[in-house]
């Protein structure tokens, strides 16, 4: 694309990317993805012809991160010849972006590249910002913009974006522009900056943001609570289970399993003992746009069969107001807001469950600081659907494709910060488990960055560590539905005759009595589970081929396994599968050191290579080999299977 561009032109791009990710850098402004931003130059196409191109952001790139790529370059000229009197739909409107683009390569442009195109400023930056919407979205709110703004501002009321926006924004400039205005404002919707350069319209935008909250007084600011949200005699391990209960029924509503995520703080403590704010919050969200991860409104306490039953008479009511046929999203609702357990977002995945609580606790800061504004009023529901059910979106939903086989699902992996438990919380994390890895390394926290992970550092023997570290896991993402026993220890080799009782009880308490209290604290979560539990434990090649020297390794994995049974017999009418994996001979883990290999290969007399594949199929056996066979059994591989005992050690002549 650079060769296309002159020195000037190219400037102006660097410029809008810093302004882009000055914009994006402020969560107030623009969440995850929200917010566009554009600006125009000229471009040298194949026949060397100059022509006057709108860079403009492409769909679903972040301003925080956005680079030179995140543009989509686009022809000007064909993009004025689409403004009005000219009339399209919004399958028609994308055809016609997409062919006005000058890079095949380049991403979808946004929707409202028109809004851009029309203005004839070189540059213009759009936000959600909180502090607009709280003036806005209030009685008497176009008034309230035109006081704090005069004539600077293009007032526009809301449409959706696409044609309708664009069509809208063109009559507005026509009556409304002159040569001062420094941008449009979108009732419920957000603020258009334009400027001769992109600095120049950050400038603007900045200064309108900030004359905005202004007006509004001080952002609010609540103290975080550690404790639940309001008083309340129901114990910790109470309100861990009903959690999951929760997510259980929501999720059942849903019909997929959902990841949920619990916070109790000052902010959620104030809308939920004030009788007004918790009245508003069934308004509407403070922008259409994030609907699509809110839902229109949050369930109040927990009656989820009434969210449910209101949402289909949403959606009834409302089906047939565009002429489309529609097929009813699922009813389940994404934000809750309840007395005893505080605010709770849902999402299919961890990172879609972040956004949701992102997006609607910026929604909490625009009802309040709404409410000094005389009240907050959303757009009516019509309008919310509209959104929620546009074409748009929907082709977005079925472009998506399947989910991930464990995409909404919860795993527990103990010793999950190195060796086979490492690989088993990346393996499940790659089909779409969120992950709470515990293990004693003080740095567990940060062995992932991925928004799926909770790293806790937990001694699995403490029992009072074992149930903090379950509510910090339910907290967090909603309950439990997969378990992965990987944490445990090899003592140093000995001979029964000088096997101490104190490296017997370690031996056990790890590897089997620590296991045995973990079963009994997790049963009811992993009953709850919305598409059935599942256990995996990796135990060993011990179990049907000790070796000498390992009386305390080989009793303990043998009693591993049979609790192991057991809980396959008990828990299989809960819907709870339990199977076994016996590895053998995994030599990237840190139990095996290079030295220790080397005295081992030298032993048996042979090269370290050859001694890692003494084995039937001469495989050299790797953490991920077992963590795949891990995910099978917790994936819909082992549907119909419990209680079963699978070696991962390429073939051992000793248990064949």
């Amino acid at each position: 694309m650079e060769n296309r561009l002159s020195p000037r032109a190219l400037e102006l791009l660097d410029d809008l990317v810093q302004a882009s990710r000055a914009l994006g850098a402020d969560p107030s402004l623009v969440l995850h993805g929200g917010g566009n931003t554009s600006v125009k130059a000229t471009w040298q196409d194949i026949t060397g012809d100059e022509l006057e191109v709108l860079f403009i952001k492409g769909s679903g790139h972040d301003l925080a991160t956005i680079g030179r790529v995140g543009f989509a370059p686009l022809r000007l000229e064909r993009l004025r010849q689409l403004l009005p009197p000219v009339k399209m739909g919004d399958l028609e409107l994308g055809n016609e972006l997409r062919a006005a683009s000058l890079d095949a390569k380049a991403p979808n442009p946004s929707v409202e590249t028109l809004v851009h195109a029309l203005v004839p400023h070189a540059a213009v930056l759009h936000s959600h910002a909180d502090a607009v919407l709280a003036i806005t979205n209030t009685e008497g709110g176009r008034a309230k913009v035109e006081e704090l703004y005069g004539d600077r501002v293009v007032i526009v009321d809301y449409v959706m974006p696409g044609p309708d926006l664009g069509e809208a924004c063109f009559a507005a400039w026509q009556e409304q522009a002159h040569e001062g205005t420094e941008g449009i404002v979108v009732l419920n919707h957000g603020l258009f900056a334009v400027g001769d350069t992109p600095s120049e319209a950050l400038v603007r935008h900045e200064q309108m943001i900030a004359e905005a909250r202004a007006l509004l007084g001080e952002v609010p600011e609540h103290e975080a609570q550690a404790s639940a949200t309001t008083s309340s005699s129901t114990s910790a391990a109470d309100q861990v289970l009903a959690l999951a209960e929760l997510r259980a029924a929501i999720s059942g509503v849903a019909g997929k399993p959902l990841v949920m995520r619990r916070r109790t703080d000052g902010q959620v403590s104030a809308f939920l003992t004030d009788p007004v704010l918790r009245e508003t919050t069934q308004q509407g969200p403070m922008t259409p746009d994030h609907v699509l991860y809110t839902k229109r409104t949050p369930l109040m306490g927990r009656d989820v069969a009434g969210f449910a039953a209101a949402y289909e008479d949403y959606f009834a009511a409302h089906k047939d107001r565009r002429g489309l046929e529609l097929t009813m999203l699922d009813p389940a609702p994404r934000v809750v807001l309840d007395d005893e357990l505080g605010m709770l977002s849902l999402g299919r995945t961890a990172r879609e469950t972040g956004i949701t609580e992102d997006i609607y606790s910026h929604t909490l800061d625009t009802i309040e600081l709404a409410q000094g504004q005389g009240g907050y009023v959303a757009l009516p529901a019509g309008d919310i659907f509209d959104l929620e059910y546009w074409v748009l979106e929907q082709l977005k939903l079925k472009a998506a494709g399947k989910p991930k086989p464990l995409e909404g699902q919860v795993a527990l992996v103990t010793g999950a910060a190195s060796g086979i438990g490492r690989a088993c919380a990346q393996e499940l994390m790659a089909a779409g488990a969120a992950v709470a890895g515990w293990d004693l390394a003080a740095d567990t926290a940060d062995a992932f960055t991925d928004q799926a992970w909770l790293g806790l550092t937990v001694d699995v023997t403490d029992p009072d560590q074992v149930q903090r570290a379950l509510a910090q896991t339910v907290e967090r993402f909603g309950g439990v539905d997969i378990v992965v026993i990987s944490a445990g220890i090899f003592p140093q080799s000995q001979d029964i005759a000088d096997l101490t009782a104190d490296q017997w009880r370690k031996t056990m308490a790890v590897n089997v009595d620590s296991v045995a209290a973990l079963f009994s604290a997790v049963h009811p979560l992993l009953a709850l589970a919305p598409s059935g539990a599942r256990v995996a434990v990796v135990s060993s090649k011990n179990v049907p081929a000790p070796g000498k020297g390992a009386a305390a390794y080989s009793t303990s994995k043998a009693a591993l396994t049979q609790l192991c049974r057991v809980a396959a017999l008990e828990w299989a009418p809960d819907g709870i599968r339990v199977n076994t994996v016996h590895p053998d001979a995994v030599f990237d883990t840190g139990l095996w050191t290079p030295e220790l290999l080397a005295s081992r290969a030298e032993h048996y007399g042979m090269s370290v290579e050859d001694y890692k594949r003494r084995n039937l199929l001469s495989a050299e056996v790797t953490s991920r080999d077992v963590a795949r066979m891990v995910r099978a059994m917790v994936d819909d591989t082992f549907a119909c299977t419990t209680g079963a005992q699978v070696a991962v050690d390429g073939g051992s002549e000793r248990t064949l």
